[in-house]
């Protein structure tokens, strides 16, 4: 699962390009989790280096903190975040709710973007 990874298309009933739509997981709430205060420089992709040794996870801890801005990579200084601490039944979810996105019928598309 990369972060760049193409993003699945289909077309419209017109005929038009359009991407398929991602859908992310629940991510329940663990004792195992852990809790950090942010500071500056802190960004999702570099915290999920530091906790899952992969940036590309970055939308795990995004999605765990959903009541913080989703429209950045970078959570506001001094915010309480969670970093679930298994990512894999996660990322299984992901890929479960996300099946239908890998069939036959999507082409794929040679932008960017992705989770």
């Amino acid at each position: 699962m990369r972060r760049y990874s193409p993003i699945p298309t289909t077309k419209s009933p017109d005929g038009k390009q359009m991407y398929v739509t991602t859908r992310y997981p629940e991510i329940p709430r663990s004792f195992e989790d852990t809790y950090v205060y942010t500071t500056i420089g802190d960004r999702y992709d570099n915290l999920a280096l530091q906790y899952y040794g992969d940036p590309s996870l970055w939308w795990i801890i995004s999605i765990a903190n959903s009541e913080l801005s989703q429209y950045s990579l970078t959570p506001p200084i001094g915010a309480q975040i969670r970093i679930p601490s298994n990512p894999s039944p996660i990322i299984a979810d992901f890929e479960v709710l996300n099946k239908s996105n890998s069939s036959s019928n999507i082409g794929a598309s040679t932008g960017g973007g992705g989770y």
